[in-house]
């Protein structure tokens, strides 16, 4: 805290820092996925008891000056900067006095014999009073950080307002995928059934909520087949990738597409958010490729980016 901060100016930097802390956790979990979600909350958590503590320090270091003020002059004067905070207790404290002077006036009347000192006058809890208001506050601050986050954009209602707008006028319908981290390869085997493009050359049957594992193999032995073609784009050794795209739930991306796009022989479409990309596979003479389509989400889905699968109308 500053040496020339009144305590007024200190109590409005801790509105402040509480309301930007707040929206700050807003934003935070609101953008947590299914991974990050408990390790955000604690960050949170730690966030709130740090500044919590810093303005603990701040407003004691603030009245132990005070008091040493008070101290070093001898009388109860106090400093320019505790002005505010008297004013504030004296209009506090007026209630008080007229309910103290309304009840000695009622003692006197019963009886003049009774000394003025034998009344009881309850005492007031100033400390206490300072910590309701500054609860009171804090909570003003989270609320007022609440409503700015609600008021911002919201991103997944109008992306998929988007979206829907232009699958309408490409005449396709949305297929539901499941959000598993399959997505990707769930969508192109529903699109690569429906044109009855098969998904392998074996024989081996797989039920259809299965069907994304022989498009994951299928993408991963290309990546491993055609390694010159993508090495460039990973940050970690072929095999490893390799492994996790065949036998793991890890997300499928650009990479995945491409080589999907090429080991099919198919034009992928992907509708995202007002944009259309198209991913082509390698030029062939003897056969043109057929088009798939797909929906690419980033803000619709609570666990991050998801694909869904776009039929054409009947």
């Amino acid at each position: 805290m500053d040496s020339q901060e009144t305590p007024s100016e200190m109590q409005n930097r801790h509105r402040t820092e509480q309301k930007n802390l707040q929206a700050r956790i807003m934003q935070k979990k609101k953008g947590a996925t299914k991974k990050t979600r408990r390790g955000i909350a604690s960050e949170c958590e730690e966030l709130q008891l740090q500044l919590c503590r810093k303005q603990e320090q701040e407003r004691a270091n603030s009245n132990h000056n005070t008091d040493q003020a008070i101290n070093l002059c001898g009388h109860t004067s106090v400093e320019s900067h505790s002005i505010d905070l008297l004013k504030d207790e004296l209009i506090e404290a007026e209630p008080a006095v007229d309910n103290i002077t309304q009840a000695l006036n009622i003692s006197s009347l019963v009886s003049e014999s009774v000394p003025l000192s034998s009344v009881p006058v309850k005492k007031r809890n100033r400390q206490k009073e300072r910590l309701a208001r500054r609860a009171a506050e804090n909570e003003a601050a989270i609320e007022e950080a609440k409503k700015e986050v609600a008021d911002q954009p919201d991103n997944k209602s109008m992306e998929r307002k988007i979206i829907m707008n232009q699958c309408a006028a490409k005449g396709l319908t949305e297929k539901f995928i499941r959000p598993d981290g399959h997505c990707l390869f769930s969508a192109i085997a529903d699109q690569l059934t429906q044109i009855g493009i098969p998904l392998s050359g074996g024989g081996d049957y797989q039920p259809e909520d299965q069907l994304y594992k022989i498009v994951r193999e299928a993408a991963a032995m290309y990546l491993e087949e055609h390694s010159d073609e993508f090495l460039a784009w990973l940050d970690e050794p072929l095999c490893q990738y390799v492994e996790k795209i065949k036998n793991t739930a890890e997300w499928g991306g650009h990479l995945e597409l491409l080589a999907l796009a090429r080991n099919y022989n198919v034009k992928i479409r992907v509708i995202q958010d007002g944009a259309l990309q198209t991913i082509d596979p390698l030029p062939d003479e003897t056969k043109k490729p057929q088009e798939i389509w797909v929906a690419y989400y980033r803000h619709g889905f609570g666990l991050g980016e998801h694909y869904n699968s776009l039929r054409k109308l009947s």
